[in-house]
């Protein structure tokens, strides 16, 4: 089992920065691949953006290219999301997630482990 844990939502103004972070911790010895999701109010969970393990591969939903960035940092179990140029279609609830693979992973059900969320809003 992994237990993941976001942080660093909050209010920001559009063109605004934010970082979320995703703690992991449990089984943290696998190889996972991870990956930040979004829920707005009424609409489906989205893809955001994923990395792998070894962080030589990342994946961005079309939406947040180029102003979202992934890493990760496999000593400390942390996953960020470094988010700039924030547009109040971003608001949403993020949450990160963890696949026990190698390789990329960009839709939900490829995701075994999933933190609680983190709500992002941006103000007009």
């Amino acid at each position: 089992q992994v237990q993941l844990v976001e942080s660093g939502g909050g209010l920001v103004q559009a063109g605004g920065s934010l970082r979320l972070s995703c703690t992991a911790s449990g089984r943290t010895d696998s190889r996972y691949a991870m990956g930040w999701f979004r829920q707005a109010p009424g609409k489906e969970r989205e893809f955001v953006s994923s990395i792998t393990w070894t962080g030589d591969t990342r994946s961005y939903a079309y939406s947040v290219e180029g102003r979202f960035t992934i890493s990760r940092d496999n000593a400390k179990n942390i996953l960020y999301l470094q988010m700039s140029s924030l547009e109040p279609e971003d608001t949403a609830n993020y949450y990160c997630a963890a696949a026990r693979r190698n390789s990329i992973a960009t839709t939900r059900g490829e995701y075994e482990y999933w933190g609680q969320g983190t709500q992002v809003t941006v103000s007009s």
